[in-house]
């Protein structure tokens, strides 16, 4: 951030008075402008033992598969912004099920929450689902296909891989995670070599 978003002078990144990390204050008006991780919502939709992914339209990870998800809105809840993304993502109408998982990535400022989902009216004459304009593809995965090598970010993977084991469980906890870029970091390299 350079400059004030109310006045448009310049910023300095300080300490406030009170405060024990950095903002970036306006060295004319004073305002100190707070920067808060963003919250990122989105349903695992299941039918028949299969599941909902979408193949990304968009960068980052064009052409990867994802659930469908995405930032929340100003003014709606988690819940609510996971069925908005579920619809504008896939053209799925779907009731959530309730919180499934809560990610923390505290590396990149984000928040992820997910909320298992099923169709709203399955039996209905239209299709259940379509790619939105996000999406290339939009299709249900029985577990034995699902695209491993070719999903998006690791916590779509880490999703699925704690969704199939609590579904032979039959027990769908909230799980809470915090994701480790370092952990990550080293996984991937293990894998290339």
């Amino acid at each position: 951030m350079n400059y004030c978003s109310v006045c448009g002078n310049p910023v300095t990144l300080a300490i406030p008075q009170g405060d024990d990390r950095e903002r970036h204050i306006c060295n004319h008006c004073d305002t100190i402008h707070y920067q808060n991780p963003r919250i990122i919502t989105g349903c695992l939709v299941t039918h028949d033992k299969q599941i909902l992914l979408c193949k990304r339209a968009i960068e980052p990870r064009k052409h990867f598969w994802t659930l469908p998800a995405g930032f929340m809105e100003n003014g709606e809840t988690t819940e609510e912004g996971a069925i908005r993304e579920t619809w504008e993502e896939a053209k799925a109408t779907v009731k959530s099920e309730g919180l499934y998982q809560i990610f923390n990535l505290p590396h990149i400022n984000q928040v992820y929450f997910f909320y298992r989902a099923s169709f709203l009216n399955p039996q209905s004459s239209t299709p259940l689902f379509a790619a939105g304009p996000e999406s290339l593809e939009v299709e249900l995965f029985s577990p034995e296909n699902l695209p491993w090598d070719q999903l998006a970010f690791p916590v779509i993977k880490q999703t699925l891989l704690d969704y199939l084991g609590d579904r032979e469980q039959g027990h769908f906890p909230v799980r809470d995670q915090k994701i480790n870029i370092n952990a990550l970091l080293q996984q991937n390299t293990n894998a290339q070599n």
